[in-house]
């Protein structure tokens, strides 16, 4: 593999499904990540390592919006900073798999700083209102725990759903193999639906941190910070249903 241009193609060949994925995801987040994998392997970056870069730029964007006044010049800071960080946190998969040098010791970092994420963001807008927020009541204090708990029982759900679903398939592939009877190869995947694609958007986190450019205006981030809690709230009840359901639909016998 030669130059950045024979990289991106063989990039663009190794992406994941778009299945499940969001508008944002899929022409915004994915293509930024996979010039910045290409720039990585150019580097000679690992995949690990362009994950910490990922976090270097999310954890130093969340401790500004912790430490320093709210103002527009920090907003696009902090916005950018968030950005760049998301986009890393694609790169290194697609990096992973251009490279073949991925594995569980980078999937699982990966998890680590995304579950560190949801905790501090919202952990900081906390600290935020507390400090500098002049709120209207006390009770918003209360929105970054709840908007915390519907961001963190969706990620840790949403991964157990992925592991346990993939051990229940493995687990009838050997029952399957074990009496000599063909596994079932169950449903052909159904086409990536663009109707689910924008519908995701209010949950894609590339969406989510817009709200940071708000910062400038306290009431206007605070009523929109508001309406993405209740949204992904929202999101959360629907996706526990349907998990709970595909599972229990993975019952053996």
């Amino acid at each position: 593999m030669g130059s950045t241009g024979t990289v991106l193609r063989e990039l663009r060949g190794a992406q994941k499904s778009a299945k499940g994925v969001s508008l944002y995801s899929r022409y915004v987040n994915r293509p930024a990540g996979r010039v910045l994998a290409a720039g990585a392997y150019r580097a000679g970056l690992t995949p690990n390592q362009v994950t910490l870069v990922s976090a270097a730029f999310t954890y130093a964007a969340l401790a500004a919006v912790a430490l320093v006044e709210p103002s527009w010049t920090l907003g696009l800071a902090v916005y950018a900073a968030l950005a760049v960080g998301f986009a890393f946190d694609s790169a290194d998969g697609q990096l992973a798999r251009l490279t073949g040098r991925g594995g569980p010791d980078g999937e699982w970092l990966d998890h680590v700083v995304d579950c560190g994420k949801l905790l501090l963001v919202h952990a900081a807008v906390l600290i935020s209102f507390y400090r500098f927020g002049e709120l209207p009541s006390d009770a918003w204090l209360l929105l970054p725990l709840g908007f915390q708990l519907a961001a963190v029982v969706t990620f840790c759900a949403g991964l157990l759903r992925e592991q346990l679903g993939k051990a229940a398939a493995t687990a009838q592939a050997a029952t399957a193999q074990a009496s000599a009877a063909p596994a079932d190869p169950g449903t052909p995947p159904a086409p990536v639906s663009r109707v689910r694609a924008v519908a995701l958007l209010p949950a894609d986190y590339g969406v989510f941190c817009l709200v940071f450019l708000l910062l400038g205006a306290p009431g206007a981030f605070r009523a929109g910070y508001a309406v993405l809690a209740v949204v992904h709230t929202l999101f959360l009840a629907a996706f526990l249903t349907k998990w709970f359901r595909e599972l229990r639909a993975l019952r053996p016998g």
